[in-house]
């Protein structure tokens, strides 16, 4: 999904290449633009989650023990995340469907359909949902002992987390 962005700049690179030696432009273009970023975001969420990168409050996280964080994300993952989540399957498909049946298109002159875009929020949220579970089982099997808890590694420097990914992702293209 990351690469998407990639051919969102393409996308965006494309159309305004056209737009200035042309003179033309369309308004697909740009809306496929806001249909890519928007894809990216909704599945990188997920892809957020697995990797523990997600949004905390880092000041008050830090001065809790490992152990006390693992129940506030065991906590926070099934009070807050999943019912999330649900709501927003529940409420995103009745949007999807109806846009699908009237085959709703932008109001924008030459615009694109708008229920693909309508239809990333659910599967979207879906995979979110389900990664949510597992990461609910994680923590669970991290608090009972069943499991090695693989965030106790001691805190580094973001730029030597950014090196080691650069490292492994350069030990696998090799």
């Amino acid at each position: 999904m990351a690469w998407l962005i990639v051919v969102a700049v393409g996308v965006s690179t494309t159309n305004a290449i056209i737009r200035k030696l042309l003179n033309q432009s369309s308004n697909a273009w740009l809306e496929l633009q806001w249909y890519l970023f928007g894809a990216v975001f909704l599945f990188c969420a997920s892809w957020t989650l697995i990797a523990n990168e997600h949004i905390r409050i880092d000041i008050v996280n830090n001065l809790f023990s490992r152990r006390a964080r693992n129940w506030v994300d065991l906590i926070g993952h099934t009070f807050a995340l999943l019912p999330f989540c649900i709501v927003m399957i529940w409420t995103s498909v009745p949007f999807f469907l109806t846009s699908y049946r009237l085959g709703e298109r932008s109001f924008s002159a030459g615009g694109l359909l708008q229920w693909p875009a309508k239809l990333l929020v659910p599967v979207a949220f879906s995979i979110l949902l389900v990664q949510a579970i597992s990461e609910i089982i994680k923590r669970a099997a991290i608090i009972r002992g069943a499991m090695p808890d693989p965030y106790d590694a001691p805190p580094m420097h973001p730029a030597e987390v950014e090196a080691m990914k650069i490292l492994q992702a350069h030990d696998k293209a090799t």
